[in-house]
């Protein structure tokens, strides 16, 4: 209900120190009466009337929440892009309320009790691959760590997510750790970095280099796990994960098909990222598969290959490649979903003697 100016007079008069000019400020709505969905009272059921309507573009560099009254006082807080595309995904909304309802906890939800004694070879893998994936999970939560500052609040829902992501990489760097150490091996030799990562200039760099290749290429691997985890603790790990990492991608793919569809011209700019990052994916022993170093590598053909002979690694080799031809074929259906199939002809040599026949 507005307050008439007799209410305001009435309030005004009661005390000489009270303003409440505020109650002066239009309200972008009046009457409001939300109800809870199906999945309870979620950020879609609030995007609604003028508080969904976000803008292409805006000139707020405060604090200030969309839908909040502006104030001629508020101080600028640091620079964040003005332009929608900068950063927005059009699954924000949708990924954050999920990722809140499937948190997991790395100590309560793997039951680690469970876990027998492997031979002392497939242990040493195993410690060797969670060695490299607390470092790449590390460093995948610090990058989007470096940009949620500098989204606008006209566009909170999208440094909502990041908040999320920040948080699922953690829990997997803490779940991996452990994994490493609970039966006595530890941590072993640390991969080269993907400290690349940490150089990219804008959100859309980030998301192309980061969610497109990097935690796509993870979420593949970490999809794959029921072919090299030797226990059902492991698959179990590599399953809660996964559906993490899905998340993630899934906010890349529709960042970027949004930047594709508004901003078109940025086309060649992309593949410039793209570039850089197949280069360093496709080069030496880590080809395709962003599994590290070569001692990655060879823990995960013992893995796959159930044993250190040298049959069994020979094996786990054969089965390596079917995971990489996997990454390499579900990265290049993400970027036809984005709108860059015509990537199939630029991309690294040793990454696309891995593709498929196009089916167009």
């Amino acid at each position: 209900m507005a307050v008439s100016q007799e209410m305001l007079a009435e309030l005004r008069s009661e005390g000489e120190d009270l303003d409440l000019s505020w109650l002066d400020a239009p309200a972008a709505e009046r009457g409001l009466r939300i109800a809870p969905g199906k999945r309870g009272l979620t950020l879609e059921e609030i995007s609604t009337g003028t508080y969904g309507d976000i803008p292409m573009q805006s000139r707020n560099q405060s604090g200030r929440m969309r839908g909040a009254a502006p104030r001629g006082d508020a101080q600028q807080t640091q620079q964040m892009w003005p332009f929608r595309s900068s950063s927005w995904s059009q699954s924000a909304m949708l990924l954050y309320e999920e990722a809140v309802q499937r948190q997991w906890s790395s100590a309560t939800d793997v039951p680690w009790a469970e876990l027998p004694d492997l031979p002392e070879d497939l242990e040493y893998a195993m410690s060797q691959l969670c060695t490299f994936l607390t470092q790449v999970e590390f460093i995948a939560g610090d990058v989007p760590g470096q940009y949620a500052p500098n989204v606008s609040g006209e566009f909170f829902e999208v440094g909502l997510f990041l908040a999320s992501q920040i948080m699922d990489e953690a829990r997997h760097l803490d779940v991996f750790r452990k994994r490493a150490l609970v039966n006595g091996i530890g941590l072993l030799q640390a991969g080269p970095g993907a400290v690349n990562l940490l150089t990219a200039q804008d959100f859309t760099e980030m998301a192309s280099t980061l969610h497109l290749v990097g935690e796509g290429f993870v979420q593949s691997l970490f999809r794959m796990g029921e072919m090299f985890a030797q226990t059902e603790v492991d698959k179990r790990m590599f399953r809660l994960a996964a559906q993490d990492e899905s998340r993630h991608v899934a906010f890349g793919v529709m960042h970027m098909k949004y930047v594709m569809e508004t901003e078109p011209e940025r086309r060649d700019e992309i593949h410039c990222y793209l570039d850089r990052m197949e280069g360093l994916l496709g080069a030496g022993s880590a080809q395709a598969g962003l599994t590290g170093g070569g001692e990655t590598t060879e823990a995960l053909a013992i893995l796959l290959g159930g044993g250190s002979t040298e049959a069994q690694i020979n094996e786990g080799y054969m089965k390596l490649m079917a995971i990489r031809k996997r990454q390499v074929n579900e990265y290049m259906h993400r970027l036809d979903v984005v709108g860059l199939g015509d990537r199939r002809q630029k991309m690294h040599p040793m990454m696309q003697m891995l593709l498929d026949p196009s089916k167009n």
